[in-house]
């Protein structure tokens, strides 16, 4: 498949791109802009504390099950078949939910919701894999995460506004997902998979690359660093600020935050590092900083300084989670492209799962400072497997 063409200088311009990034704000919207209001809905449907968490689960069900599934239909009918119904589907479910009055009904649309959500984040990621090739693909990846990072710190002010004008306010939000599902439909210009296997041959084949060594090590990877990002520094690190400082909810928002603005920083500058690193090594330095980070935390006891290590972690993850989506979409041919990414959302989950519920028995045992001492092992215990499975290419830089 050729590649389209492109102005190196300026690709962070190309239209393709810039629709592929409206994707990836749509991506994140659906749990990003809510938090903020479930206190209030909460409040006003009468939810017990135990059971709103409901509407995220009912959100991010249908993916555990759906996204892999998806993504071998979008290997052997397109992207844009599955990708723009699945935006159309996101919007109108979410769109709904501003009408619900009833929890039940509210968390059926949220499921609804979550149908259509669940290819939207691994093809958005195998679009850039399609799209671009070697030092573009890193750079395009970057500038991905970059406005990821910046969505994910920005959706929780727009949807808190919202929510103050009311619960169901920020549901109004799903609609862009509209005018991008349109996009997608009839703007993006794209390569599409042109494979005639028969779906025997399709799933044998995908399979095979599967069971990659360097595959399953970056499945691996990407498993550790969503427990590293959920169970510690999501889950525990606002509770060390609590317990420690004391700190009200808006400091440490302000705080964590941080992390945020230092990932879209870093990653946006992945194409200039790839000049003078290999991914795999930009990986390694990043799960030096993550274990440098976990080393820090315990040992600070003024909460501003708490800003280096949120620093430090941000700029981790930006190095590192562009790198893995660049290393693992060259590793995967664009026919079965859609299904490798998409299981690797599904590990992603996993992980998002586990984080939390393994860092909690970590503290069981040995409290706060057992939960960032473990942490830093995991850390290093992925610096070991990439180093051990990520082998550098005879040439080129990957």
């Amino acid at each position: 498949m050729t590649e389209l063409p492109k102005q190196q200088s300026k690709l962070w311009q190309d239209p393709n791109l810039l629709i592929v990034f409206s994707v990836t704000l749509i991506a994140i919207q659906g749990v990003a802009s809510l938090t903020p209001a479930i206190p209030k809905i909460s409040q006003q449907l009468n939810i017990s504390p135990k059971d709103i968490g409901l509407l995220i689960t009912f959100f991010t069900l249908p993916g555990v099950f759906l996204t892999p599934v998806l993504g071998i239909l979008a290997d052997r009918y397109g992207r844009k078949r599955i990708l723009s119904p699945s935006l159309m589907m996101f919007g109108l479910a979410g769109f709904a939910c501003f009408f619900a009055r009833d929890f039940q009904l509210l968390l059926a649309s949220r499921f609804l919701q979550g149908v259509g959500a669940a290819a939207i984040g691994s093809l958005n990621i195998t679009l850039i894999g399609d799209l671009y090739s070697g030092r573009e693909r890193a750079a395009a990846m970057g500038y991905n995460a970059s406005v990821l990072s910046t969505g994910t710190a920005t959706y929780p002010v727009i949807g808190g506004a919202l929510a103050t004008l009311g619960w169901y306010m920020p549901f109004l939000l799903p609609l862009l997902a509209l005018p991008v599902g349109f996009l997608v439909l009839f703007r993006l210009k794209n390569p599409e998979p042109t494979s005639t296997e028969n779906l025997s041959q399709y799933l044998k084949n995908t399979l095979r690359h599967l069971m990659n060594r360097q595959v399953l090590g970056l499945f691996g990877v990407s498993l550790g660093t969503f427990i590293l990002l959920y169970g510690v520094y999501l889950t525990f690190f606002p509770l060390l600020m609590d317990e420690e400082f004391h700190a009200p909810p808006f400091i440490i928002g302000l705080v964590m935050s941080t992390s945020s603005v230092s990932t879209a920083i870093t990653s946006f500058q992945l194409g200039w590092l790839t000049k003078w690193f290999a991914q795999r090594t930009l990986m390694k330095i990043a799960f030096i900083f993550y274990a440098l980070t976990l080393v820090l935390v315990p040992l600070i006891h003024n909460i501003w300084l708490l800003l280096i290590p949120t620093v430090i972690f941000g700029i981790a993850q930006g190095l590192n989670m562009p790198s893995i989506l660049t290393l693992l979409t060259g590793l995967a041919p664009m026919d079965q492209r859609a299904a490798i990414l998409s299981l690797n959302g599904t590990v992603l989950r996993l992980g998002q799962t586990l984080g939390p519920f393994i860092m909690g028995l970590v503290y069981a045992f040995w409290q706060m400072n057992g939960v960032f001492i473990g942490g830093m092992v995991l850390a290093l215990m992925l610096f070991a497997l990439v180093s051990a499975t990520l082998t550098p290419p005879k040439t080129g830089v990957n």
